[in-house]
């Protein structure tokens, strides 16, 4: 099988199956472990595949820059959205994340709910000044151009002196292997100290980070509360996620 052969075979397997492992398609093609890693490593270096132990995964649309994704699913973020704001209880303290996904909740939220949304984006808040009832606390530091949002030790250290009722939380992947992923350290980093100062943790994942992996895990499933997604209940990822004890909710 040439070369140009094996690299649509290997894009194939990951829009049927989801995932790349080295060794099985190393003994359907009768060739080297080596030489599919190498195909996986070229895949990898045009931004076509996440590479993980032992195979490949799908790459997360979502780690494209910030203007860029905007355009990304609008009315899948918005139905996401929509169910999140479902769960901000009037009087509540809310930690809103950054991103297309959370900016949506933001420009969501009722004007006449009462509430307190704490954020470490500059864009979060400036989309929440003419909320009338909403109290704001902007966590600073480095800020994240990619993302628009502060990340580093500063914020990190802002984090862990807030308390919040919910964390409504943005990933750039969902994977029921892979997990919940995000493409930059320290970004995954500050999430987690999010997550750590809320009672509950939800995650926000339109369709197009369902089933797709980053390199850099946030959280372990058994530390959030649930996934909020516009992905239908029936599609493979779900169902795994369900079977695992996942309380998924739907977007409609």
């Amino acid at each position: 099988m040439l070369a140009a052969e094996r690299r649509d075979h290997l894009l194939d397997l990951l829009v049927r199956e989801g995932k790349i492992v080295a060794k099985d398609v190393a003994v359907d093609l009768g060739i080297s472990e080596d030489s599919v890693r190498r195909d996986l490593r070229d895949l990898a270096a045009e931004g076509l595949c996440q590479r993980v132990y032992g195979g490949a995964l799908p790459i997360s649309p979502a780690t494209v820059d910030y203007a860029a994704r905007k355009t990304v699913t609008p009315d899948g973020k918005r139905k996401v959205a929509a169910a999140a704001v479902a769960l901000v209880r009037a009087g509540s303290a809310l930690v809103l994340d950054g991103g297309t996904t959370a900016l949506a909740v933001a420009h969501a939220l009722p004007q006449d709910l009462d509430c307190t949304v704490i954020t470490h984006s500059p864009t979060i808040a400036g989309a929440l000044l003419d909320h009338p009832r909403a109290e704001l606390f902007l966590l600073g530091g480095r800020i994240f151009k990619h993302s628009a949002v502060a990340c580093g030790a500063a914020a990190v250290e802002a984090a862990q002196n807030i308390s919040a009722d919910l964390c409504l939380l943005g990933v750039t992947g969902v994977h029921p292997e892979a997990g919940l992923t995000t493409g930059d350290a320290e970004e995954a980093a500050m999430k987690r100290a999010l997550a750590a100062r809320a009672a509950d943790t939800y995650i926000l994942a339109s369709s197009e980070k369902i089933g797709a992996a980053s390199r850099f895990r946030v959280l372990p499933w058994e530390d959030i509360a649930g996934l909020i997604t516009d992905v239908d209940p029936r599609h493979p990822v779900v169902e795994q996620l369900t079977a695992r004890g996942v309380e998924v909710l739907a977007a409609d």
